[in-house]
């Protein structure tokens, strides 16, 4: 039998089946002590024990997992004073180290950019600076494109 390989996908959260996400809620409470044991995380979250089982190594917060590591960031800008330096600002506030800045040239008022940015232990939580960059006027269609 062929070793199946690992791969990795990003998913919004919206994308997941609700089962995914009451595993990690469940490993949210073990971690944090809110719940004792998997019956007692289980029962809380409403799940199975043996989904939690079949799910629980294969499913994580994207931070959990990020730490150490370069995302390539995607996304397009409006060309307005000062906007680049806003998303800068945001990633710097969460702890995000730039790596590489590649942008266009602006086509009808838009750019498209590509940032490389290194996630260190101290940076903050990885989903949240995303959307908050998703949520800033100006800047539309942020993807993860690429983990390494």
């Amino acid at each position: 039998m062929e070793k199946e390989s690992s791969s990795y996908f990003i998913v919004k959260q919206r994308a997941l089946p609700e089962v995914l996400l009451k595993v990690v809620e469940a490993k949210r409470l073990i971690e944090s002590e809110k719940a004792l044991s998997v019956a007692e995380a289980t029962d809380q979250v409403g799940i199975s024990r043996s989904s939690y089982y079949k799910y629980k190594d294969d499913i994580f917060r994207f931070h959990e997992n990020a730490q150490g590591t370069t995302i390539t960031v995607t996304f397009n800008m409006d060309d307005e004073p000062g906007l680049l330096s806003e998303v800068l600002k945001l990633i710097a506030e969460f702890g995000g180290n730039i790596l590489t800045i590649h942008q266009s040239i602006p086509i009808n008022g838009v750019a498209s950019l590509t940032l490389s940015i290194q996630i260190l232990e101290n940076t903050g939580d990885v989903s949240q600076m995303i959307e908050n960059m998703e949520n800033k006027k100006g800047v539309h269609h942020v993807r993860i494109r690429a983990k390494e």
